[in-house]
């Protein structure tokens, strides 16, 4: 097997099309590494010294938090990816950089204004949707970070848009490892039970005020006097966006509706159990994230210069890279998941075991399916994709409403799952009736593509 993996690693190196996101991906993929271990530091932190409902709580916020930024972002992180390459392929750096200035005005007057809103609507959010009147504090202190995780999230597609790849791995550090200090720092100074939130708040300022002065100075290093500009007006980049912003609430749908849903239905505490679950679920998809820094921005260059071969060569190489990369991960927590939830987080956080082997699942799926989300979209398809993605949310919202209040964590789960794997199933069925390629690799079926 050793061998075999030996063999693989060879043709993978030797392959010049694709040697260029497999070289990004490897460093980016350490980096993101690295970003995981100090996440998981930070949450076993809390889970040892403030429990388990601390651990809830900061979820539903992330979650809050998350779902407010989806739709201030409006789908510019996708556009953004998608355009900033393609401006510099066919125009220049300067034209990418008029694009990326008029898109992050947009996104922080909106970022401002919604914040706002949510500010003085936090009280009916704690009561009225989540049922917990006493977490209006932490809704209404979120919503004045809306602007910061706002321009986090764009400014670190738009470094990917420029194939930044050590900068987009330091960004990708920053949050994690700036809510790691500021955690242990108060825990050894002051452990205040608001502490877990107070970190990940300030993490998400840092990371974005830097952000910010890096797209700056990597713009303008690049930028010349004689360069091409071709005008995009706002409405433009918004046409662009809204189907991406479409796709990304769907996907937040799927992949949050667990904790906001047993946030409604369940204790803080389930939500701690499943918010562990979820996470450790996750961890495969640092290697995705990692792979699609470099393979997501290739995709819009290949498709926009008609490359088509080459661009289907891309993505099954990645496909292959995303499943044997990921594999490992996922059947170490199937078989040792019960006493890694015991010996780092607790005995008392044993109990999501069940729910962590069918979120297990459901990555295994979107492991084999490979980039399908982010090929969708780089090829212009985000219209099709946006369609998929609402059906796969209303499974999962289906799902969850009729399992969760029963089954708790384990029914928030098996919605996941089923949703998750529904969408990554559908695309490849789209890919495959629309181009009459897959992307997708299953190693008994895989075939080599020819170099």
């Amino acid at each position: 097997m050793v061998r075999a993996f030996e063999k693989m690693v060879r043709r993978l190196t030797s392959d010049r099309k694709f040697s260029e996101i497999l070289t990004g991906s490897i460093f980016a993929m350490a980096a993101r590494a690295a970003a995981v271990a100090f996440a998981m530091l930070a949450n076993i932190v809390i889970a040892r010294f403030y429990g388990a409902q601390a651990m809830g709580i900061l979820a539903m916020v992330n979650s809050f938090l998350f779902l407010i930024t989806i739709f201030t972002v409006l789908g510019t992180g996708t556009s953004i990816l998608r355009l900033i390459p393609e401006h510099i392929a066919r125009h220049s750096v300067t034209s990418a950089f008029r694009v990326y200035r008029k898109t992050q005005y947009v996104v922080a007057a909106v970022s401002v204004v919604s914040g706002t809103a949510f500010f003085f609507a936090s009280g009916i959010v704690a009561d009225k949707v989540f049922s917990k009147p006493h977490l209006s504090f932490f809704f209404a202190l979120a919503a004045g970070f809306v602007a910061f995780k706002s321009l986090m999230d764009l400014n670190s597609q738009a470094v990917r848009g420029l194939r930044l790849i050590r900068t987009f791995a330091f960004m990708q550090l920053l949050p994690s490892l700036a809510m790691l200090v500021v955690l242990i720092a108060g825990t050894l100074l002051f452990r205040h039970p608001n502490n877990p939130v107070y970190s990940q708040l300030a993490a998400y300022a840092v990371t974005a005020m830097v952000g910010a002065l890096i797209m700056d100075h990597a713009f303008k290093k690049g930028m010349r006097t004689d360069d091409v500009v071709k005008p995009l007006a706002v409405p433009e980049i918004l046409s662009m966006s809204m189907p991406m912003l479409m796709s990304a609430s769907m996907y937040f749908f799927t992949s949050q509706t667990g904790v906001i849903m047993l946030g409604m239905f369940r204790t803080e505490s389930e939500v701690g159990y499943y918010s562990v679950a979820s996470k450790l679920a996750n961890l495969t998809a640092f290697v995705l994230q990692a792979i699609n820094t470099m393979a997501a921005p290739k995709f819009s260059e290949l498709y926009h210069t008609d490359k088509m071969d080459e661009l289907f060569h891309v993505a099954r190489k990645s496909s292959k890279l995303i499943f044997w990369t990921t594999a490992p991960i996922l059947i170490t927590l199937v078989l040792l998941g019960r006493p890694l939830l015991g010996l780092f987080f607790g005995g008392d956080f044993i109990v999501a075991y069940v729910t962590l082997i069918m979120l297990a699942i459901g990555q295994l799926v979107n492991s084999i399916s490979g980039s399908t989300g982010y090929f969708m979209n780089m090829t212009g398809h985000q219209n099709a994709f946006r369609n998929i993605m609402f059906c796969s949310a209303l499974i999962n919202i289906a799902l969850s409403l009729a399992l969760i209040p029963r089954f708790g964590m384990n029914g928030a789960a098996f919605a996941g799952m089923v949703s998750l794997a529904s969408w990554n199933i559908y695309t490849l069925i789209y890919i495959r009736i629309k181009f009459g390629r897959t992307i997708g690799y299953v190693p008994l079926f895989w075939r080599s593509p020819a170099k």
